[in-house]
Order: structure tokens, then C-alpha cells, then sequence
């Protein structure tokens, strides 16, 4: 297997890794409280925006692995 092929590999599964972290992170980030009638909603603006990073980083990852398999395939 050539090593190319490897390294895109490894990239699109690490995409998938971060993304999931990032999802995650954006999910925990919000919460709702139902309290006698009204609804009480905090957010953590910082981890939505650091959630929004990796999933940035897990798409600029995607990418690159399918970029570097397509290439490597010629």
C-alpha cells in the first residue's frame, strides 16, 4: 500500500475524530431548564465557538484525505 494512501486515510478518520468532538462540544455547550412554566437557556459562547473550530479543522481535514487519495490514485 502506498504511503500516500495511508496518510489520507489516517487524515479522513482523524476528521472524524475531531468532528465528533466538535459536534459534541457545540451540544454541551447549550442547556435548557424548564422551570415553573419558563424557559431558562444558558449558553457557553466560547465552547460553541471552539466546538465551531474543529469543526472547521475536521473539514479542511476531510478534504485534504480525499484530495491526497484522489491524487495518489494517479
Amino acid at each position: 500500500m502506498n504511503t500516500s494512501k495511508i496518510i489520507a486515510i489516517i487524515l479522513i478518520i482523524a476528521s472524524f475524530g475531531i468532528g465528533y468532538a466538535g459536534y459534541n462540544k457545540i451540544a454541551e455547550s447549550t442547556n435548557q431548564v424548564n422551570l415553573l412554566g419558563l424557559k431558562i437557556e444558558a449558553s457557553n459562547e466560547s465552547g460553541k465557538q471552539e466546538g465551531y473550530l474543529f469543526l472547521g479543522v475536521a473539514a479542511l481535514l476531510f478534504l485534504g484525505g480525499i484530495y491526497s487519495l484522489n491524487k495518489s490514485k494517479n
